[in-house]
């Protein structure tokens, strides 16, 4: 058997005891939470022969950039390396996993694909990042917990903090889970045991001690908490975020950019249903990356290959559209009507000219904007709300966000999104400019429905 090396400290250490069916283990940002979980599956696939686990996140993308990445370097490196563990790219009816020796198996899988995931049957299931999930998707991989060869079995789940009526926090409330609350001082990584920081402690924490408002309060100090002075009262997670898979074929298309290269550049694709409510359904949200290859990602997004294309090292957004007029590529969804841009003239021109369409600038007027946008979130005479983000609309997410523990999509944002309460300042007259690069996207994305008559888009 590999060599295993690992000290659970505090919360950690409590996860390796207990045997209640769910238990959750939230705290801040860097206590160590999802290595804790890693380890338990492990190490129980190590010892016990034929036992089945699952790795699960919210989106396949997700997982596979994050979770996976510190199961295979911090977790399984040994084991992998001595042969005991193997790696199963999936098949058509297998879901891609980890294999033991012992016959142990550990699946992987994103919530966004689970048809071969929920296919099986397992003794542990751990999902990272929990708060990302409906409750729905949580009760259901609850029912897959029936393989019957550990004595017990147990769904597991680590997460920093969200808002304090967040359905994983209520379950613990009335006792249907168990939540251990992880804390910097469990992590070995980042304090030594006589309660010293370590080197890489020091670089992180000062991350973390630089964050502001809401996030603090979830990501360093640990918080369930709610940012005060919110501007979107009525955004709630369990309503407006919706699957993917509710936008329909023929529904009219937007593209809606805001600028940025050190702050993010934004691009939200908007449909809007026959009843007029609009459905953020794709977005790109990333720094350090210039606007012709912003131009050839958002033509990558809404093409695919169905011809022998010229091969190319380098492909640019003006081949793709060549090989979509020599038919050698298609559009997989409807054009957009209209692309929304916020005001700058060179990177406007910049994108038109690269992605050979027309663009129109943003209806940018905040308090009208703003007004336009809460309205939506509020429920209808029908009591549906006009306005939902989907959940898996994030194409990639920005390790530079992630790891300066910025918002790394619209969605993340919404929740510190909070009016400007300094001295001087017109009470809810105007938003803290900051992490706001998707909250600005969406409110023109509302303002040209809402507030402006939209022409469709000029072929350059």
């Amino acid at each position: 058997m590999a060599a295993v090396r690992y000290e659970p400290r505090g919360a950690a250490r409590e996860l390796f005891r207990t045997r209640t069916s769910e238990v959750v283990m939230a705290g801040a940002a860097g206590t160590g939470k999802s290595l804790a979980c890693l380890f338990r599956l492990h190490l129980a696939a190590l010892s016990t022969p034929n036992i089945r686990c699952l790795i699960a996140r919210k989106t396949a993308v997700s997982l596979g950039s994050t979770t996976l990445v510190t199961f295979e370097k911090k977790v399984a490196a040994e084991a992998l390396g001595a042969g005991v563990v193997t790696w199963f790219g999936g098949s058509q009816r297998e879901a891609p996993g980890y294999r033991y020796s012992n016959g142990s198996v550990i699946n992987v899988g994103g919530l966004d694909k689970p048809e071969k995931v929920l296919s099986s049957e397992y003794d542990l299931i751990f999902c990272d990042e929990a708060t990302e999930l409906t409750i729905t998707d949580w009760e259901t991989l609850g029912t897959r917990l029936r393989n019957g060869v550990l004595s017990w079995q147990q769904q597991i789940a680590a997460c920093n903090p969200a808002h304090p009526t967040h359905w994983l926090k209520q379950r613990a409330d009335t006792g249907s889970l168990t939540m251990l609350t992880s804390v910097h001082r469990d992590n070995p990584a980042y304090i030594n045991s006589d309660g010293t920081f370590t080197t890489k402690g020091v670089d992180y924490m000062a991350k973390l001690d630089a964050l502001t408002g809401v996030r603090r309060l979830r990501l360093r100090e640990g918080r369930w908490a709610a940012a005060e002075g919110l501007i979107y009262e009525s955004f709630d997670p369990a309503v407006h975020v919706v699957p993917r898979s509710v936008i329909q074929p023929g529904w009219t298309r937007r593209l809606v950019i805001d600028f940025g290269y050190t702050n993010p550049f934004c691009a939200q694709w908007w449909a809007e249903d026959p009843d007029g409510r609009l459905y953020m359904y794709r977005e790109i949200y990333r720094t350090k990356t210039l606007v012709e290859d912003h131009a050839r990602d958002i033509l990558l997004q809404v093409t695919k290959v169905i011809g022998d294309v010229p091969h190319r090292t380098v492909l640019t957004a003006k081949d793709i559209r060549e090989d979509v007029a020599a038919g050698l590529r298609i559009w997989t969804e409807p054009r957009p009507t209209t692309i929304i841009c916020d005001h700058d003239a060179e990177d406007r021109a910049t994108l038109e000219r690269h992605l050979g369409m027309s663009t129109r600038a943003a209806h940018k007027t905040v308090k009208d904007g703003l007004d336009a946008v809460a309205a939506r979130l509020r429920p209808a005479g029908d009591g549906k709300p006009r306005i939902f983000l989907c959940e898996d609309a994030l194409v990639e997410r920005d390790p530079l966000l992630a790891d300066a523990k910025k918002p790394c999509c619209t969605v993340e944002e919404i929740v510190g999104y909070i009016w400007d309460a300094q001295p001087g300042k017109t009470p809810k007259e105007a938003p803290v400019k900051q992490d706001d690069h998707g909250m600005d996207t969406m409110r023109y994305a509302v303002a040209e429905r809402d507030l402006v008559a939209a022409p469709r888009v000029r072929w350059l």
